[in-house]
């Protein structure tokens, strides 16, 4: 067993595959790459066949019905990964088409012609297009003749050391009686959900042998650059958590950090709640200055105003301009049509890494379930719940927005119930006072710390949030009515 050599692994050249597949294709392996039409199965396969190919790993892609080559390639050459001086002349890829072949002379001729056409240029990756309509098209080959085809083309292959794809329009529920799903080393699956006005594409790894793939759906964007893939993440676990309650983070606002003890603990968790207009994005704004004051890098990720408009209605729009501009700040724009959290989470963790941010805000998760597809949004406590634990992973302190609908009939402390996922909530309210409309905070939660039960009067000035006197001498705050407390005259 020793002397057994372990298979190696390619590097699709993908963006996330490799990740999904749990560190890239297996070598020598026979994987069939399914889903339904307008999947993306051909641009995924090209897109592999152009990142691997060149003259030493030269690749070989047959189409068998279907698109002709030189009318796939008119399609495939929009993408940006596609590479003109690869195709022919010995240079990594070359094309056959036997669409004659099958419908003249069947299956064997087909076997017997790729067959050739490997043992000719000894190609490394070898992807067959389209298998299932090869099948259709065939004489009724029957299940034993459709598994013969099969195993006869991947013993063939293998003995090559060829890596090899099947391309198929499948139904997913074909996965569980269909012979060729049992003879492949591999299953990549594909898929497109239409939710309303929106169609979001996902991929799953169905099966590959000697790999410890990523389980589950993950979602896959095409654009001019070809396919990319969002790894999804993983349910968060609370013992990898980067947690410590004895380094505060401070907000920046006088006595909020005394109501809390300090400041806010490293590595926790924080959602500011209020309504319409209360100063939450402020007092968000205001934290993450205090950070990079105190040389604590910083990101905003935005998702219902522009950086532009963010930047000129803020108090402080000067300052995080300049703190943007001295690379101590970024501000992400994350308002794409059909969102996901998957690639929310990207799209922050690599600017947290880029800048070796300390503080995160998240304004607000009101417009971050607003962008999400329609899909996502379905799920969006568990959205929420991953998108929480993964940035917490990465040592960060997190602050979120969130709006509520006022209510005082009720204490609300988040929207969609999802006040469990964080460390911290932080209310803002308003509350009618002699006849005036004034705002209120308190800290209602604080993971494990004891924090002060104040409530406090606000008030937002130019410089920021400024927190005023303590309400002990009224009663009826939470109803929005403060009424001033009657004390006997003994008291």
């Amino acid at each position: 067993m020793d002397d057994v050599a372990k298979i190696g692994s390619l590097q699709s050249g993908v963006p996330g595959l490799d990740d999904v597949l749990g560190g890239g294709l297996p070598e020598l392996s026979f994987i069939v790459l399914a889903g339904g039409p307008g999947t993306g199965k051909t641009t995924l396969a090209h897109q592999i066949m152009f990142g691997l190919a060149t003259p030493d790993m030269p690749a070989l892609y047959v189409s068998i019905v279907g698109e002709p080559p030189i009318k796939m390639l008119r399609f495939q050459q929009q993408y940006s990964f596609f590479d003109t001086s690869k195709v022919g002349g010995g240079n990594g890829v070359t094309y056959l088409h036997l669409g004659d072949v099958l419908l003249e002379h069947g299956l064997e001729d087909v076997l017997a012609r790729i067959i050739a056409e490997v043992e000719s240029s000894n190609p490394k990756l070898v992807i067959v297009d389209s298998f299932r309509s090869a099948i259709r098209k065939a004489e009724d080959p029957g299940e034993m003749a459709i598994q013969s085809f099969v195993q006869r083309l991947a013993l063939h292959l293998t003995s090559w050391e060829a890596t090899t794809f099947l391309i198929g329009e499948f139904e997913r529920g074909e996965a569980e009686s269909n012979p060729l799903f049992t003879v492949a080393d591999g299953v990549i699956w594909l898929a497109q959900e239409t939710s309303r006005n929106s169609i979001v594409r996902k991929v799953e790894i169905r099966k590959m042998r000697g790999r410890a793939q990523i389980p589950g759906l993950h979602t896959m964007k095409m654009s001019k650059q070809g396919v990319r893939i969002y790894p999804r993440l993983p349910n968060p676990e609370p013992s990898k958590r980067a947690v410590d309650s004895s380094e505060r983070r401070k907000t920046g606002i006088d006595g909020l950090d005394d109501l809390i003890g300090g400041g806010i603990p490293s590595g926790y968790s924080v959602m500011i709640v209020g309504p319409s207009g209360s100063g939450k994005t402020i007092l968000s704004t205001q934290f993450i200055l205090e950070g990079i004051e105190r040389g604590e890098p910083g990101v905003i990720a935005v998702f219902e105003k522009r950086p532009e408009e963010y930047l000129t209605t803020a108090p402080n729009g000067d300052q995080l301009n300049r703190f943007i501009n001295a690379g101590m700040l970024r501000m992400l724009y994350l308002r794409p049509l059909d969102l996901s959290v998957d690639e929310t989470m990207e799209a922050i963790a690599e600017a947290v890494d880029a800048l070796g941010a300390k503080r995160v805000v998240i304004d607000s998760l009101s417009g971050f379930e607003l962008a999400l597809a329609p899909s996502f949004r379905e799920d969006f406590r568990e959205s929420a719940y991953r998108m929480v634990g993964a940035l917490a992973g990465l040592g960060v302190t997190i602050v979120m927005t969130a709006e509520i609908v006022e209510s005082y009939t009720e204490l609300r402390l988040s929207p969609h119930e999802i006040s469990f996922l964080t460390d911290g909530i932080i209310v803002q309210r308003y509350i009618e006072m002699a006849g005036s409309l004034r705002k209120m905070m308190f800290v209602a939660k604080m993971r494990g710390l004891n924090h002060r039960p104040d409530m406090k009067l606000y008030d937002i000035q130019d410089g920021g949030i400024v927190l005023g006197d303590g309400l002990t001498e009224y009663e009826g705050l939470l109803v929005g009515t403060a009424r001033r407390i009657k004390r006997s005259s003994d008291d």
